[in-house]
């Protein structure tokens, strides 16, 4: 009976055994396989980063050129050079003259008020990262539609139009208006005060002090020509209660 029951054990033990090492093998090939993959990873993402970094670059292309009048061969400034598609652009300058970064493929666009727009496609298959140009363009004629003049019935009529007609002011009439005594007023009692008004108050109020350190400050209750003022203002009504 001791016998079977020694065997049973013996044979169980050595069940468990074999059950332990199928299974630290299938582990043991798990991380090899894990680690095979991370080697294969660590040398094909770099590889393929740098690949994608070297296509990207080569596809950038400095576009550079003049645009010029195609009747007389004049530079055109201020012509507006767009990426159809981006929101980046640039203008020519004085001479025509510009320059701008785009990608193989891009189209741009070349626009002005008093020309037709032109529009080319950098090449796919441009080798070098470079393209030069002269870009010339046509004067664009624009057709108004036509204006019939007609004259006033009467005389009287004219008359009565052009002298009740309101002609806006001009630049320096405004100007007049928004300088003259009233309005500085106005906007010195609404406007509030900014920052570098606070501070010149203060830098004010500073200096007097040092001004007048050691001594009394003079009263302006004895200053003739503040009491002028207080009388001009008294008059206009500027102490009065505007609620």
């Amino acid at each position: 009976m001791l016998n079977v029951l020694n065997t049973g054990k013996v044979n169980h033990c050595a069940g468990q055994f074999v059950l332990r090492n199928q299974q630290l093998v299938f582990i043991f090939d798990a991380v090899k396989k894990i680690i095979l993959y991370v080697f294969i990873a660590a040398f094909l993402v770099p590889a393929a980063a740098k690949a994608q970094f070297e296509t990207s670059r080569d596809s950038v292309v400095q576009l550079y050129g003049i645009i010029m009048t195609a009747d007389s061969l004049v530079g055109i400034p201020a012509v507006s050079v767009m990426v159809k598609g981006q929101n980046r652009g640039t203008i020519s300058n004085s001479q025509g003259v510009f320059s701008i970064v785009v990608l193989k493929g891009d189209q741009v666009e070349f626009s002005h008020v008093t020309y037709k727009s032109k529009t080319i496609t950098i090449p796919r298959n441009l080798e070098g990262n470079q393209y030069s140009m002269v870009q010339l363009m046509v004067v664009d004629t624009v057709y108004l539609p036509a204006t019939i003049i007609k004259p006033r019935p009467t005389a009287e009529q004219f008359a009565r139009d052009f002298v009740n007609n309101q002609v806006p002011d001009d630049e320096y009439e405004i100007a007049r208006q928004n300088t003259s005594a009233a309005k500085r007023r106005v906007l010195m009692r609404t406007v509030p005060g900014d920052g570098g008004e606070a501070t010149r108050m203060q830098f004010n109020k500073i200096a007097n002090r040092a001004v007048y350190q050691g001594q009394m400050p003079p009263q302006n209750i004895f200053n003739p020509a503040a009491w002028a003022d207080f009388i001009q203002a008294w008059k206009r009504g500027d102490f009065k209660n505007k609620n």
